[in-house]
């Protein structure tokens, strides 16, 4: 029977990382920058946010140019240990996965022991057939995380389904470009990123759909409508 293979994000997608995840993220990379590159923070800041604008992560600038070991940078900079009592997610939301039909994998940029931690905090974990984090995404002896297409197409070989049958649900659109230029259908989750209080000027992305977006949701529950009907390719 061919199923829907949903590829869900899991910051700002499944709960609502910009309330604490993302604050304490900016803080943790630019302390270990400091630290390891022994910079001052000015440099530390513009150097973390030149390389996730050019590489789409500020590990991999720090990999490329710098040695670091993301192993070590994963781990300092996750630490995060007010996490479990900060994380918040929408009851409706969390609810509405356990009624989707098909396979559910999560996919996330994130590592691994930070996203089992937030799938336990939010009781979910159990809904997902595979969890996929950035150290699954190495190809060649390099990460390659999201948006690259040729890790998403490798995770679809892993799963054993055809691009065409996935869907990934996401806030990011760099990253649901590059899914639906390989096949894969796209959900475009925008409960949390519209909350996140985005500057006038910058409100009117949220009311446009590019090409490359199958769907815009505020809510999960609306993939339940979705999910009754097959991806075709």
């Amino acid at each position: 029977m061919n199923r829907t293979v949903w590829l869900f994000d899991l910051d700002d997608t499944l709960h609502d990382a910009g309330a604490y995840v993302f604050g304490a993220l900016h803080e943790s990379m630019g302390a270990y920058v400091q630290r390891e590159l022994q910079v001052p923070p000015d440099e530390a800041d513009r150097l973390r946010r030149l390389y996730w604008l050019r590489y789409g992560a500020t590990l991999l600038g720090l990999v490329r140019h710098h040695d670091v070991k993301p192993a070590h940078f994963l781990r300092e900079t996750h630490l995060l240990p007010d996490l479990e009592e900060r994380v918040t997610g929408h009851r409706h939301d969390l609810a509405a996965l356990r009624r989707l039909p098909g396979r559910k994998v999560i996919l996330t940029n994130a590592p691994r022991a930070y996203a089992l931690r937030v799938l336990a905090v939010l009781g979910i974990a159990q809904w997902f057939d595979a969890v996929v984090t950035i150290e699954d995404m190495a190809m060649f002896g390099q990460l390659r995380p999201k948006p690259d297409a040729r890790m998403l197409r490798a995770v679809a070989a892993r799963l054993r389904v055809p691009v065409w049958r996935c869907v990934l649900v996401e806030d990011t659109l760099q990253h649901q470009k590059a899914a639906r230029r390989i096949g894969m259908h796209t959900v475009w989750m925008q409960r949390f990123g519209r909350r996140a209080g985005l500057p006038q000027q910058r409100a009117v992305r949220w009311t446009m759909r590019p090409g490359y977006v199958d769907k815009a949701v505020r809510r999960l529950g609306d993939l339940l409508q979705h999910g009754r009907h097959r991806p075709r390719g």
